[in-house]
């Protein structure tokens, strides 16, 4: 009998990531979720999923990363966690903690952790980071919230470094969820965030190798970077 897929969901106490956990459990997978709150751990273990405590800006937390997931095969990993940080106009200058949170979560989060989950990593793992068509420069029109468009862009070029260093294990995509109905979305987004993880991972699931280094919308149109 075949096993199920295992699945890792880093952040995952609401909206996508907690989205993501819902539905891939619903469709049998595994599920292995992080959260930094022991109340948010306690809704994914309610859900059935395995709940780790991770703060992706804790470079002490993500340190036991490793021995935590020892002997997991994760065919899927989606790194989620992220903020939006202040809504800054262009040539609004961020202060120091407001581009220290943002930057450390969005970029040295996924360059802390990546590196911890190599030997758990099933052959051909498909690794996704949840990135925005705000850090796209090819398509780039408008130019507000640019603290966190400069985030995005410098993870998009973590994840494709990602893609050369893993060529041979693993398939490594940046996705764009859409505007999505969640609390850094907000009410007046497009897609409601069942919508947006379930194209997730259609998308992912439909991934083939020649996709590696590359970035998607969540329908999986290509997105320039």
């Amino acid at each position: 009998m075949k096993s199920p897929p295992h699945v890792l969901i880093v952040g995952a106490s609401r909206g996508i990531g907690l989205e993501l956990v819902r539905q891939y459990l619903a469709d049998g997978a595994l599920v292995t979720a992080t959260a930094r709150d022991d109340a948010s751990l306690q809704r994914l273990r309610e859900l059935g999923a395995r709940a780790l405590k991770l703060d992706v800006t804790s470079a002490a937390s993500v340190a036991g990363l490793a021995w935590q997931v020892d002997g997991s095969h994760f065919s899927t990993v989606v790194i989620n966690a992220g903020v939006y940080g202040p809504r800054l106009r262009t040539l609004d200058t961020p202060t120091d903690t407001d581009f220290d949170q943002v930057m450390h979560t969005n970029v040295l989060g996924p360059m802390r952790v990546v590196p911890q989950l190599l030997d758990a990593l099933a052959p051909q793992a498909r690794l996704a980071v949840m990135s925005s068509r705000m850090g796209s420069i090819g398509s780039r029109t408008a130019n507000s919230g640019w603290l966190y468009r400069a985030s995005k862009a410098a993870l998009n070029s973590v994840l494709k470094d990602l893609s050369l260093a893993l060529i041979d294990r693993a398939i490594c995509v940046a996705l764009h969820p859409g505007w999505v109905r969640t609390d850094m979305g907000g009410e007046q987004a497009d897609l409601p965030v069942e919508t947006s993880a379930r194209m997730l991972r259609g998308t992912i699931a439909g991934l083939a190798a020649t996709d590696s280094g590359h970035f998607f919308d969540h329908d999986g149109t290509p997105i320039p970077w």
